[in-house]
């Protein structure tokens, strides 16, 4: 029974690798800033950085994900009920990756903890704790998103508008009075005898005595739209490693650290070789989108998984990235509501799902021991 616990947790993991891991950088891709191999190894390397923190930094969830106060702890310790759990969600998750839907594997987790534990506790489920600890973060946290990337591509619509992003900027360092810009933007050093002057580059340049430390705005977005990505799959690591590593916890002879460090790889794995079909639809099917507005997605869902993962909030990351997007593809006028109505589809059928195959897997499991 351990040895089916170690191979159906593992299994998981790489659903889940093959699932998520990609979502973070659905934005690179889907706005050209970064192509699919290159996006998929920045994924997996930030992803991996994120799962190793868990360690230290998110053993909340690993008490949350356990089971325990969803059913009695008698249960939680029983090697067969942790299995089907693991099981059930792994096979949903799996399913939906070669479909191509990006679901969440915490919503497979709840919903296969719920189908076992329906079958082996009954009535004794704790149901307040399963819509306390589980439903109203799941439920509230797409919403939230929406509403938070939509407030963020606003404000970088209002940024941009100061400042034209189409053109190249430099910080002109002049002798006094020696160079004045058409179109300076009014930002200025005192110093005896020098300016420090913020102009376009081509003013700049007609100045003799000129140095030019130019940079470009909009690669400058490109730099922050990279970093954003990399803190959302930092951040999905960081959220998802430890409610897997939590099933492994029956097993004799792990450490938690060799525990988060194989879930990590597995993970790894699982994203490196078999993400193409959910990366097509986070990155192309659900809205267009640019590197500002990627970085405005990305800079809402890495803050809202981080500040769950904190508070030992089990929020999906799948649904908070999708929500972001949505929210602006709602703000562009870009949204495709058919991929989204087919996404939300998909959400309400993964828990009666994993539910389904999780009491089927404990039925067989109890069966055979």
């Amino acid at each position: 029974m351990i040895t089916i616990l170690f191979v159906s947790v593992c299994f998981l993991a790489y659903a889940n690798g093959a699932n998520d891991n990609f979502k973070g950088v659905a934005s690179l891709y889907g706005s050209g800033t970064a192509s699919y191999r290159a996006a998929l190894l920045w994924a997996t390397i930030t992803t991996l950085l994120g799962s190793f923190c868990a360690l230290y930094l998110a053993k909340h969830l690993i008490i949350k994900f356990s089971g325990k106060g969803l059913v009695d702890d008698a249960l939680v310790q029983s090697v067969p009920f942790i299995t089907a759990v693991a099981s059930g969600a792994g096979a949903t998750v799996i399913l939906a990756t070669r479909i191509g839907f990006p679901i969440s594997t915490t919503h497979a987790l709840l919903g296969a903890m719920a189908g076992s534990g329906w079958l082996a506790a009954g009535n004794n489920m704790n149901l307040a704790a399963l819509v306390e600890n589980f439903v109203l973060p799941l439920l509230l946290s797409p919403l939230l998103a929406v509403l938070l990337a939509i407030m963020a591509y606003s404000l970088f619509l209002r940024a941009g508008r100061q400042i034209d992003t189409a053109n190249d900027v430099c910080l002109c360092v002049e002798e006094r009075a020696s160079f004045v810009p058409v179109e300076a933007i009014a930002v200025e050093l005192k110093r005896p005898g020098l300016d420090l002057i913020m102009a376009r580059k081509t003013d700049c340049a007609e100045s003799a005595h000129t140095h030019l430390f130019g940079f470009n705005l909009e690669r400058l977005f490109d730099r922050l739209h990279i970093l954003s990505a990399g803190t959302v799959c930092f951040a999905r690591g960081l959220n998802d490693t430890p409610k897997i590593a939590a099933l492994l916890l029956l097993a004799p002879g792990l450490s938690i650290a060799m525990i988060i460090l194989l879930v990590s790889l597995m993970m790894a794995v699982g994203g490196l070789l078999n993400a193409r079909n959910v990366a097509e639809t986070m990155s192309h099917k659900i809205t267009e989108i640019d590197h500002r507005q990627g970085f405005a997605a990305n800079t809402t869902t890495a803050l809202m998984v981080i500040i769950a993962s904190q508070l030992g909030m089990p929020v999906s990351t799948t649904h908070v990235t999708v929500g972001a997007l949505f929210g602006i593809g709602v703000s562009s006028g870009k949204a495709r509501w058919n991929t989204i109505a087919s996404i939300v589809s998909s959400w309400m059928i993964t828990l009666p799902c994993a539910a389904f195959v999780s009491a089927a897997a404990y039925l067989m499991i109890s069966r055979l021991i």
